[in-house]
């Protein structure tokens, strides 16, 4: 293990690196540019493969095939980027492509503010691409997070065969900080399941027990069939109500039913609490700081960060807020996760604070906007 002081980009590359990466492919986009950038200086010393293409669509496109080809792959883009790939990502969810997509998100609508930040995108990730569909969303609010996370990605997608969205924003994209880089021997490294035989690999979709298929590789003798329309367990084109149904609940279940492996979230000064912030990514920075002035002005207070967006765990929510009584949802947009806050939470008074701000709202602004509720 070394310390090295670098920005989030460069740790979540370093991260996607050390979790397997072998394929990236993307189109420059701010705030995600250096990102690739880094990735073209180092991953191909490193035995990997980097190309730009054309555009969003066909990188998404590129990065599952490389996934089927057998290889870890990833793409980074913005919100702009990202409505692009939505295609993309429906394909990799219903063929079970596991891989990475990188979200740096910037302010919107359209191009919006290319160099600034929101948090602008925590519905497009998880609600854009039609269809029936669950998919995990991870979100860091530091650096060294953007590391760990990015490890976290890649083993969720290779163990649940699903494309894996990580959340970050232009402000934690850019920002310096120190970051324990581990190597692949320093971390656990979860790699997809193969078929054990070649009449399983015959059947590409055939869940086993825990709903996700061995994940048969072109190139290696099953003759798979990849198909974008509703299959059976063969792959096969198969429009009635029977496989549908059971494909669609399949690919809902086998992330849900994990919710385990995928939901984290922490807490902060909450043992004797009385009001709570809720945050995550970038804004929870100075809504812990926040916090703390609370606490010194004589305010219980704590803080319950989401590390974890995508799928949404009611029940850790809620338990995790029960003996509060005012919870404050304070998020960089118009109130988005508030909703699901609210949804959970029974027990307090759930408080939407909405702080759209192109920089990450300060301190002495959450403050005063949680105080009018005090």
């Amino acid at each position: 293990m070394r310390a090295d002081y670098i920005t989030t980009n460069i740790a979540i590359a370093e991260g996607a690196m050390a979790a397997g990466l072998m394929f990236y492919a993307g189109y420059p986009i701010t705030p995600a540019s250096d990102l690739f950038e880094y990735l073209a200086s180092v991953l191909p010393s490193r035995n990997g493969v980097v190309a730009q293409f054309e555009d969003e669509i066909a990188s998404i496109n590129a990065v599952i095939g490389a996934s089927w080809a057998g290889v870890k792959a990833m793409t980074a883009t913005s919100g702009p980027g990202f409505s692009l790939m939505v295609e993309g990502l429906g394909l990799a969810i219903i063929t079970e492509a596991p891989l990475v997509v990188v979200d740096i998100m910037r302010a919107g609508p359209s191009t919006g503010v290319p160099t600034k930040a929101t948090q602008s995108d925590v519905y497009q990730v998880r609600f854009s691409s039609h269809g029936i569909y669950s998919i995990p969303v991870l979100v860091p609010w530091s650096a060294q997070e953007g590391f760990d996370l990015a490890v976290k990605a890649f083993n969720i997608a290779e163990r649940l065969r699903t494309p894996v969205v990580l959340l970050s924003d232009a402000v934690l994209a850019h920002a310096w900080e120190k970051v324990s880089l581990r190597s692949s021997e320093e971390i656990q490294v979860v790699n997809r399941k193969k078929p054990k035989n070649l009449e399983e690999g015959m059947f590409p979709f055939k869940p086993e027990n825990d709903l996700v298929p061995p994940m048969p590789c072109f190139g290696e003798g099953f003759g798979v069939k990849v198909e974008s329309l509703s299959h059976d367990e063969r792959g096969w084109y198969a429009p009635d109500n029977e496989t549908y149904k059971k494909l669609v609940w399949r690919l809902v279940k086998k992330i849900e039913n994990n919710m385990s492996l995928i939901w984290d979230s922490e807490r902060y000064f909450t043992n004797d609490a009385e009001y709570a912030i809720v945050a995550y990514g970038s804004v929870a920075r100075p809504a812990y700081a926040a916090v703390k002035e609370f606490r010194r002005e004589g305010y219980k207070f704590g803080l319950y960060r989401l590390k974890t967006l995508w799928p949404f765990n009611d029940r850790d929510v809620a338990n995790s807020l029960r003996k509060i009584k005012k919870v404050f949802v304070v998020e960089n947009n118009e109130g988005k996760m508030y909703r699901e806050i609210a949804r959970s939470v029974k027990s307090a008074e759930v408080i939407s604070v909405p702080l759209i701000n192109l920089e990450v709202p300060p301190p002495e602004e959450i403050e005063e906007a949680v105080k009018e509720w005090l």
